[in-house]
């Protein structure tokens, strides 16, 4: 019988910004707050805003991905009415 994978623990982002800056970005793991369905959206930037928002996040200990979520819904609220 073999044994069943091992999950991985929470690893800590690196003490050096410069190498997470510069590090490809991973699939993300999280999920949206409200637990619904997620559409993916691409934009371009230049690799100076890139590192300035990933600078940003690792400042305010959050993820980049949570960061820009609430950016969005700050700039783009519901129509007045909807229920979300």
């Amino acid at each position: 019988m073999t044994k069943p994978p091992q999950k991985r623990g929470f690893a800590a982002r690196p003490a050096d910004p410069e190498s997470w800056i510069k590090a490809p970005d991973a699939a993300s793991a999280t999920s949206p707050k409200d637990g619904g369905f997620t559409a993916r959206l691409t934009i371009d930037v230049t690799p100076d805003l890139r590192g300035r928002i990933k600078i940003a996040a690792f400042q305010r200990g959050a993820t980049v991905v949570d960061m820009l979520r609430d950016l969005l819904a700050r700039e783009f609220p519901p129509p007045s009415g909807d229920p979300s």
